[in-house]
């Protein structure tokens, strides 16, 4: 990217018609020495004057679980994340997916031990679609199925794993995507932060990026109402990241609505 290049983005969310509340969580923040300072839900800004970070989360569990994990992973990575420039200060420069390892480590403790406590938070669990740009390049990290996508000279393609059996299937070519979106497993995670597992296995990248380059991060519920040729036909018009936005989130609910949607489209200007 060159100095006069600008990140500009939107985003937004929804609580599903069948849910009392929103279990979902997204922030964009900023990460320099200073700290994490968190922005508006639409706006722009340059990648040199310091790091973006954008997140979705879509908690899972009984009572106030879920939306109380999607929170906490949220919180907790705008805690973090900006500790790699306090690294720097003093000489020492993290490896940027390693320090994004051990931060969703932490909130998987974090939230297990908190599930321990209360039995209205047993089994409290999360997913995390996170994409950090930094002025070389863009890490991302993903737990579960909310997704990240990127469109390029028109081309879409999904750079998170969904952590399902059933995703796997249809990427390796068993299934088509018409089966995917009614298998019955669809929704089985093996890879969430917290549930009460000890062990887990995040999906990591580094991925460069360049002007022209569009970006989707969304949960599940979007998925749901929008199929691959909407979101590609949407990232690759040329529109703002607003009207991206809410084209996406009005076709999703449309044709279906009933899980909470999130959704932040990134454009690089």
């Amino acid at each position: 990217m060159s100095q006069q290049d600008f990140i500009k983005w939107a985003g937004t969310t929804v609580s599903g018609s069948r849910k009392p509340r929103n279990d979902d969580s997204w922030i964009v923040f900023s990460s320099d020495l200073n700290g994490a300072k968190k922005l508006p839900d639409a706006g722009e800004s340059s990648v040199h004057k310091c790091d973006l970070v954008f997140a979705v989360s879509d908690g899972m569990g009984g009572g106030n679980a879920g939306d109380m994990a999607s929170a906490l992973i949220i919180e907790r990575m705008a805690a973090i994340i900006p500790e790699t420039f306090k690294a720097a200060a003093s000489g020492f420069y993290p490896d940027c997916i390693a320090h994004l390892e051990d931060a969703i480590k932490e909130v998987h403790d974090h939230i297990n031990e908190a599930a321990g406590k209360a039995d209205d938070q047993k089994g409290m669990a999360a997913t995390l679609a996170l994409v950090w740009f930094t002025p070389d390049n863009m890490y991302l990290a993903n737990v579960g199925d909310s997704r990240i996508y990127r469109s390029r000279a028109g081309k879409t393609e999904q750079l998170s794993k969904d952590h399902t059996a059933a995703w796997a299937s249809w990427k390796r070519g068993d299934i088509q995507e018409v089966q995917y979106r009614t298998h019955p497993r669809r929704s089985a995670l093996y890879e969430v932060v917290g549930g009460g597992y000890e062990n887990l296995r995040p999906y990591f990248a580094a991925i460069p990026y360049q002007p022209g380059d569009r970006f989707l991060i969304c949960s599940d519920g979007l998925v749901d109402g929008v199929w691959e040729r909407h979101i590609s036909n949407a990232l690759a018009a040329n529109r703002e990241p607003t009207e991206t936005c809410e084209i996406l989130l009005k076709r999703a609910i449309d044709n279906s609505g009933i899980d909470d949607t999130t959704l932040v489209v990134i454009h690089i200007d």
